[in-house]
């Protein structure tokens, strides 16, 4: 569905892409990953034609992204940023005027309003929502056209754990209807939990990409068991198969309350990459 080829993109003297290679199969969750900064955005506006690239090529619905039509353009949703709603004027309002420049029945508002946990607030202006409620709203707007691939940058930054919650599952509602979606976060839990393969980006360069658990464990060096015991200690033991019948002991003697293995993260995997926290800005 979306395939991008050893692109590179610079500003003056600077590089900001430097060979970004990936391919995203037809209604997955693709996740780009990277601190602010590392060049998520402009992958984003490369790929829905909004920015030139130096070098590469993109090929969106089987198409060179410059070849796209306006009908193709059509089928693609986007949710950039926060902004970009009319203040004053009501959810149903803003989406209404939405529908008249696509040509879609005021009808589908409702609907759509309804279907983002928005269906008791259609009168309320956008200035006096909350930033959950305000990213639920940005959302029906991209679903109004019911697009194919839906692009999603930094969907839920700065929400509560409840408002994420509540847009990963709509994000994951509409995968189920076979929507290809292209997700960029900093959240290493939220990649985890939507994503099916994720690249992870630095200084414009991709370090690693697959699966989230496949990379995790590709950087499993400790490779320990941890075992909490009723009494309140904790046992670490070797991911071998001498620990086994400790391991079977304990849990004979009902003495063990959890075992978790050594498993990096996401988070921690980019640290050993590249030596920065994810949360560091450039």
């Amino acid at each position: 569905m979306i395939q991008c080829q050893n692109i590179y993109k610079s500003y003056d003297t600077k590089t900001v892409l430097n060979g970004i290679d990936f391919t995203i199969p037809d209604g997955e969750i693709f996740g780009l990953l990277g601190p602010s900064g590392a060049g998520k955005t402009t992958i984003i506006k490369i790929l829905t034609g909004q920015l030139s690239f130096d070098k590469g090529a993109v090929r969106i619905l089987d198409k060179e992204v410059g070849d796209l039509t306006g009908e193709d353009k059509k089928q693609i949703g986007i949710m950039m940023d926060q902004f970009g709603l009319y203040e004053r004027l009501s959810c149903a309002d803003n989406l209404k005027i939405y529908a008249d420049i696509y040509g879609i029945p005021h009808s589908r508002v409702k609907e759509i309003l309804q279907r983002v946990g928005l269906a008791d607030s259609t009168k309320l202006s956008a200035a006096n929502l909350s930033k959950g409620m305000r990213a639920r709203l940005l959302l029906a707007r991209v679903f109004m056209h019911a697009p194919k691939i839906i692009f999603l940058d930094e969907p839920t930054s700065g929400l509560d754990p409840q408002s994420m919650r509540a847009i990963h599952r709509i994000i994951l509602e509409k995968k189920k209807e076979g929507c290809t979606i292209f997700l960029t976060t900093h959240n290493m839990e939220e990649a985890t939990a939507l994503c099916d393969t994720v690249a992870l980006l630095n200084d414009g360069k991709i370090v690693d990409y697959g699966k989230p658990k496949e990379i995790c464990r590709r950087y499993n060096h400790q490779k320990k068991i941890i075992l909490h015991l009723s009494g309140g200690e904790d046992l670490e033991l070797s991911h071998e198969k001498e620990s086994a019948k400790q391991i079977y002991d304990l849990l004979q003697a009902e003495e063990i309350e959890t075992i978790h293995s050594s498993e990096p993260t996401l988070e921690s995997v980019f640290l050993e990459l590249t030596g920065r926290d994810f949360e560091e800005e450039e």
